[in-house]
């Protein structure tokens, strides 16, 4: 191989490295720390709200944008978020509806409530395939991990 070719070869294999690191840092899970919290079509407060989403919500953010996240959720809507309305932690939302949220880690436990599909949780602690979640609004327990994304 000729110098050339192997410096061409070298920058296309550091090109496809920085490619894949930038792709892990923009894959970043967030959650909305706000009641509520515009999603908006672009980057910018002139760009149109196209839904809302409430205290918890989690989201992938894919691009970077001056001050404004664009990301996915968990039905793989795309929307842009500003920065100031998001933080990592860690939390779910549920994806099937009629799910149990119960006393303790376990389907032996009683129920406490049922959710419909869409509604986000912090994560407080996790316990084998169970996740101990509270609401924003403060109601606890815990949830099979499968029910959540």
């Amino acid at each position: 191989m000729k110098k050339s070719e192997f410096r061409l070869f070298l920058g296309g294999i550091v090109l496809i490295i920085m490619v894949f690191a930038a792709t892990d840092v923009l894959a970043e899970r967030m959650a909305v720390i706000g009641s509520t919290a515009n999603v908006r079509s672009g980057p910018g407060t002139d760009h149109a709200v196209i839904w809302k989403v409430e205290k918890y919500h989690p989201v992938n953010v894919i691009k970077v944008s001056g001050k404004w996240y664009q990301f996915k959720d968990y039905e793989n809507d795309i929307g842009w978020i500003h920065k100031s309305l998001v933080k990592k932690i860690s939390t779910v939302i549920t994806k099937k509806d009629k799910c149990n949220v119960r006393e303790g880690p376990g389907a032996k436990y009683d129920v406490l409530f049922t959710v419909d599909r869409g509604i986000p949780f912090k994560v407080e602690k996790r316990q084998g395939k169970w996740i101990r979640i509270r609401h924003a609004d403060g109601d606890a327990g815990w949830i099979y991990q499968s029910l959540v994304w």
